[in-house]
């Protein structure tokens, strides 16, 4: 699932090539738009219907871009990060239950960061309006004194801490209806990517400073891969599972869960889902 654009069709043959035996299927699906998030939705469950899917990897994002809304109404940074995430995973939820009926398991992966932990304004919970439809206006794109401070990065803070609190919203609401459906969370430390290419095209970095970072600090995008991996590979998971680094690199390691339970507290989760389910229309069975 990717938007139409030649990236996109240049990894989609890069696939066929790599694996000419598999069976590679591309759906357009653009996250900046709920419509598209249903209509991927609908292709995935004809696509999969008789066999289900395993795992459902929420992978996608941008960072600390500009302070506008998508068609939608809502932050571009929340939609494309966690809503239509979230959407999603309502809309293939069918097919993830039909993997546990024929397989055994299967696994909703969110994708999360370091900066779910500190954000433009330094540690903040999560908060009602950058979920709701208020893009356009949450801050505006002046960047703070400090590097990763400002309006752009709190923004993006809030959406990285959505991650980690649907994945826990999500595990609890599935156990508590009895699903074996697993929901499990990954970070992949600081890692050179496109990702802050694309934050410096947009004004959310210097170049410089993207070029002094990336090189002295990070790690290779394949070894920032290596949580998420983890999460969709590895057999025998817990739902609630996160893994990542220790600290900004290294390898994929299980964390510990007290200090990311309390930072994705109960009020955060019922807060998270309740909005959630109203903006985007979702709806789980549960």
């Amino acid at each position: 699932l990717n938007r139409s654009s030649s990236r996109a069709d240049a990894a989609y043959e890069s696939l066929k090539k790599a694996a000419p035996e598999a069976q590679i299927t591309q759906i357009p699906c653009d996250l900046m738009s709920f419509e598209s998030v249903r209509e991927a939705g609908k292709a995935l469950n004809k696509e999969l219907a008789g066999v289900g899917l395993d795992v459902l990897c929420n992978n996608a994002g941008i960072m600390a871009t500009k302070d506008e809304a998508t068609k939608d109404g809502c932050d571009t940074q929340m939609q494309t990060n966690h809503l239509s995430h979230f959407l999603l995973t309502a809309e293939s939820w069918p097919l993830l239950e039909k993997a546990v009926e024929l397989r055994g398991e299967a696994r909703v992966v969110n994708h999360t960061s370091e900066a779910r932990k500190n954000g433009g304004d330094g540690k903040k919970p999560l908060d009602e309006k950058y979920l709701r439809k208020n893009g356009g206006n949450l801050g505006g794109d002046k960047s703070g004194m400090l590097p990763f401070s400002g309006a752009r990065w709190t923004r993006y803070q809030q959406t990285k801490l959505a991650n980690l609190v649907f994945t826990y919203a999500l595990r609890d609401r599935a156990a508590a209806a009895g699903s074996k459906v697993k929901a499990v969370v990954a970070h992949p430390g600081l890692s050179a990517t496109n990702l802050q290419v694309n934050t410096t095209q947009d004004g959310g970095m210097s170049n410089s400073f993207s070029n002094r970072l990336m090189g002295w600090m990070a790690q290779s995008g394949e070894d920032g891969t290596c949580p998420l991996l983890t999460c969709v590979c590895v057999p025998n998971l817990t739902s609630g599972d996160f893994y990542g680094p220790k600290g900004l690199t290294g390898k994929a390691v299980l964390l510990p869960p007290k200090p990311e339970e309390a930072l994705a507290d109960e009020k955060s989760r019922n807060l998270l889902w309740e909005v959630s389910k109203e903006v985007t229309g979702a709806e789980f069975p549960f």
